[in-house]
């Protein structure tokens, strides 16, 4: 029986060591001038950008970073002789001989560079999350440590930062309306497990759905996407199991593979050399200590990534899990829906068989407006996962709303409600984010990712040039989002922009118009590629 597990994150949580392997991004530019080993055609990873920056702009971070630990250090000291107040969690004085609860060091980071520029996230929206929002405005009298509304509100911020990359996050009431009529019928919860009494027929329909918009057999649904990878992992391996994943999938993958208590090793991304050695080593070495087979090797990658905004290189990896016998756990959470000529995601984009992904994962709370995951492949798979995953046994069934707005979405994209509205919205989203990372580039700045990744960071580097930029944004009403360490490579800090098909042409000319202004006004256009 086909099955696998997870899909690994962050290198920074499973191997320590791994923290060398993403201090640079674009090592991956360099490699394979022949080709890869594998005898697949190396075509589509091309096509991926991964400029390195000049070598001023990496000291000047650094010496950043330094010059914040120097200052966060004299004011650790300045607390310490009682001349500045703390404001964080801390023991009483009657529990000094307690073993420590809270451990300052562990919070340096957040009391003295967090707490400076956190205004920066968390924004109390107060309208529908679509192209634009309205913002309630706050501000803070103590340096950030508490905020207070004013009482006004920021109306028509350009949304870039949600992942509603098909526009399905929308209230138009015409549109809305099968959803709406099954809060009449059903409800808004379930109050039970699919086992016990909350498996509908709603659900059931979802999941056939699933599996025909995929083409694969059969689908399992889950109420929420992060528990679909952390939760579905441990079900479909353990001990005696390896598990090689990227170093750059998401934390919920990351999770999934530490509970499972597989043996984890961590491959380079998207580097077809790295992993086949690892799999040579498996296949010839064995387990720790006593040599013997894995019981299972799980190859686990993201579709899309989403800090990065690269893409897999899924047919070479195919042939490196064919080649080696090993199974292939694909995480499409960014890619379902936002790439592909039909929005099925990299295996559309490559052309590729589904039957050739052991295991194929999503969510339905980018692309499809709602919330919640899937795991699909073949129904031997389904049929183990329904009696062996935590999140089918203890989890509540997703609300009946949220899988009627899945269905409503899906079936707009598969043209089943009549309209070619689906394939339109699909047709925008390509053209849109060719468009804005096209703009970006003729403009100077450095942008990671894929051509047809809808995921496009813009490389600022410098704390204080990424706290700058986000507050300057905000000003002239464009909302974005900005990733900083450890999320990110220290010297690597980037602002994240998601493209959607409900973004006028009007609307991304206006945000490159100002990002245009504030890259020349903050310095931040480090392309030497214009």
């Amino acid at each position: 029986m086909a099955t696998a597990t997870a899909n690994g994150g962050s290198i920074t949580i499973i191997n320590c060591k791994g923290l060398k392997d993403i201090k640079k991004n674009g090592y991956y530019n360099h490699r394979e001038k022949n080709g890869p080993r594998t005898g697949v055609p190396s075509t589509e990873h091309r096509r991926e950008a991964f400029e390195q920056p000049p070598m001023y702009v990496a000291v000047m971070t650094y010496v950043g970073f330094a010059l914040v630990t120097l200052f966060g250090y004299f004011r650790d000291f300045l607390r310490a002789v009682r001349l500045e107040k703390r404001h964080l969690a801390q023991e009483r004085e009657e529990q000094k001989n307690f073993v420590p609860l809270y451990q300052d060091f562990e919070n340096f980071y957040t009391r003295n560079l967090y707490m400076r520029v956190r205004d920066n996230w968390n924004r109390p929206l107060c309208s529908l999350p679509g192209p634009v929002f309205d913002l309630m405005e706050r501000v803070s009298d103590d340096y950030n440590w508490t905020f207070r509304l004013t009482g006004r509100t920021i109306h028509n911020v350009i949304n870039t930062g949600s992942y509603n990359y098909l526009g399905f996050a929308e209230n138009n009431a015409d549109s809305l309306k099968t959803v709406a009529d099954n809060v009449q019928q059903y409800g808004v919860g379930i109050c039970s497990t699919r086992q016990e009494v909350g498996n509908l027929s709603l659900h059931e329909d979802l999941e056939k759905l699933v599996a025909s918009f995929l083409q694969v057999e059969a689908s399992m649904v889950f109420g929420m996407g992060f528990a679909t990878n952390s939760m579905n992992i441990p079900a479909l391996v353990g001990k005696g199991c390896l598990i090689l994943s990227d170093e750059l999938n998401h934390t919920s993958l990351i999770l999934g593979a530490r509970l499972s208590v597989a043996t984890i090793r961590v491959f380079k991304h998207n580097d077809m050399h790295s992993l086949e050695k690892m799999l040579r080593e498996a296949i010839c070495s064995g387990q720790p200590r006593t040599h013997r087979p894995w019981k299972k090797i799980l190859i686990m990658v993201e579709g899309i990534y989403s800090m990065e905004g690269s893409v897999v290189r899924l047919p070479e990896i195919i042939a490196l899990k064919k080649k080696y016998k090993a199974y292939l756990y694909l995480d499409e959470a960014h890619s379902i829906g936002a790439v592909g000529p039909s929005g099925r995601g990299v295996t559309e984009l490559f052309s590729v068989n589904p039957a050739d992904v052991d295991i194929m994962m999503g969510t339905f709370t980018k692309s499809f407006g709602g919330a919640g995951g899937y795991i699909a492949g073949k129904k031997e798979l389904v049929d183990y996962l329904q009696s062996h995953s935590h999140s089918a046994i203890y989890a509540t069934a997703m609300s009946p709303p949220v899988t009627e707005q899945v269905i409503r979405a899906m079936k707009c994209i598969m043209g089943k409600d009549g309209s070619t509205q689906g394939i339109t919205r699909i047709h925008q989203l390509a053209e849109n984010t060719r468009y804005f990372r096209a703009r970006l580039k003729e403009m100077g700045f450095i942008i990671y990712g894929h051509d047809d990744s809808p995921v496009i960071p813009i490389l600022l580097y410098m704390p204080g040039k990424v706290v700058a930029f986000a507050r300057e944004m905000l000003e002239r009403k464009v909302g974005v989002v900005v990733v900083g360490f450890p999320a990110t490579p220290i010297t690597e800090a980037r602002a994240r922009f998601c493209m959607s098909a409900s973004h006028t042409r009007a609307m991304l000319d206006e945000v490159l118009h100002h990002l245009n202004e504030v890259g020349d006004n903050l310095c931040l256009k480090f392309s030497r590629q214009k």
